[in-house]
């Protein structure tokens, strides 16, 4: 009766842990040169929910002919922020409003790129949108 040696062909430990450690050398090149746009796709939260305030904050003055100052009077219920627990990465509000004229600001909670300035956007009454800090 013959025995048959059933191996299979398959990789060492070794081996696996030097593709391992050559991943992570690659990814510790990478990342620096992918913060920027990170940093990028980030911001575009901040966009959107100041986008979605003036919009809001247009169709208030209609009905009461004035912007309010108030988040929940218009209807918009900001996400809970990162420190506060949830998962919304910059805290929304609205800095000033009075019958003619809102400024809403986006203000990041987190340092997207480590370097101690946090990212900030505005919007005002007319749509104007802009980057107040860059981070």
């Amino acid at each position: 009766m013959k025995r048959r040696d059933f191996r299979l062909k398959a990789f060492t430990l070794t081996e696996l842990l030097v593709v391992l450690v050559i991943i992570g050398i690659l990814m510790l090149i990478a990342l620096p040169n992918l913060m920027p746009l990170i940093a990028k796709t980030h911001s575009l939260e901040a966009q959107q929910a100041l986008t979605t305030i003036q919009k809001l904050e247009r169709s208030y003055h209609q009905m009461h002919v004035k912007y309010t100052g108030d988040l929940l009077e218009l209807g918009f219920e900001p996400e809970k922020t990162i420190p506060e627990g949830g998962n919304a990465k910059y805290a929304i509000q609205i800095t000033s409003a009075d019958p003619t004229s809102f400024v809403a600001r986006a203000v990041a909670v987190v340092d997207f790129d480590q370097d101690g300035v946090f990212n900030e956007w505005e919007i005002d009454h007319n749509g104007t949108l802009r980057e107040i800090v860059k981070d």
